[in-house]
């Protein structure tokens, strides 16, 4: 099978790209599982993607519940060295308005451990840095872009990551901003981890669809609230993802073969069946 370099995640409101013309729908099975959908292999002006829906089509996985190693498993799988990933966030600075377009470079994780996180573990563990857990190549590229927006694009912002599926309370929204958080979601992680653990090179394109709850003269976030912003912004953002493909097609991916520095097990305590599963993503793996 042809190999594909970009993937994308859609996220919520994203399902689908129909201006790309669908050469292939695959499913794939991976040793973690099957992922949230089918992955799409698209094409626009000759450049291939592979779409993934995180939520799936019609949105029936919660963001505790997304298959997040089966969903990078299988981009890796098919030979994706760059993920851009949208996201709807709740903006938590007066600046950040309800649809501009954000470019977090940090992460504050609020998620509580009830997300499988890493591809090491049972008896195979490695440490891979993720002091930026974001491309800062890929951000660029994106930036540059930003004047085809009729929105502002902020860049260089902490996301925090919650468990959810309820939104934030105000105590812990107050508490956010406190921290020096400047928006707010529930799936960049652990997506962003295995992304980095996979030797992918990742950015995730947050649009803003509500001020959170902080912002008391502010209409409450609901779900309406969201979609709609989200379906306002959808032309954006596919008007984005078009005119960045051509700059990260050819694009190097810093964090290749980053898995042989990261490894610490030892190889006579490898364990033989973590090894299997983890040569669907490493096929020469020992």
């Amino acid at each position: 099978m042809e190999r594909v370099n970009i993937g994308v995640i859609g996220g919520s409101g994203l399902y689908e790209i129909p201006e790309f013309s669908i050469i292939r729908e695959l499913e794939i099975e991976t040793p973690w599982g099957k992922p949230s959908d089918k992955i799409f292999i698209c094409e626009y002006n000759q450049i291939q993607i592979a779409f993934l829906s995180r939520h799936g089509r019609g949105h029936i996985y919660n963001p505790s519940e997304v298959p997040y190693r089966s969903n990078i498993a299988a981009l890796k799988s098919l030979g994706v060295e760059h993920i851009i990933s949208f996201s709807a966030v709740g903006s938590l600075r007066e600046e950040i308005k309800p649809r501009d377009f954000v470019l977090p470079s940090q992460i504050i994780d609020r998620t509580k451990g009830i997300r499988p996180h890493t591809f090491y573990e049972n008896g195979v563990v490695a440490h891979f840095s993720f002091a930026d857990p974001f491309s800062r190549v890929l951000a660029d590229i994106i930036y540059n872009h930003k004047d085809i927006l009729d929105v502002k694009m902020h860049r260089d912002k902490t996301l925090i990551c919650m468990e959810g599926p309820a939104f934030s309370t105000r105590a812990e929204s107050h508490m956010y901003r406190s921290w020096g958080a400047d928006i707010i979601n529930m799936s960049v992680l652990p997506e962003a981890k295995l992304a980095r653990e996979a030797e992918i090179s990742y950015q995730m394109i947050c649009m803003s669809t509500d001020y959170d709850c902080w912002k008391e003269d502010e209409e409450e976030v609901n779900v309406e609230l969201v979609i709609e912003n989200l379906h306002k912004n959808s032309e954006n953002a596919k008007k984005l993802l078009k005119a960045i493909l051509r700059d990260i097609k050819d694009l190097n991916n810093p964090y290749k073969n980053t898995i042989h520095s990261s490894m610490i097990t030892t190889p006579d305590k490898r364990n033989p069946e973590q090894l299997k599963k983890l040569r669907f993503l490493f096929p020469d793996l020992i």
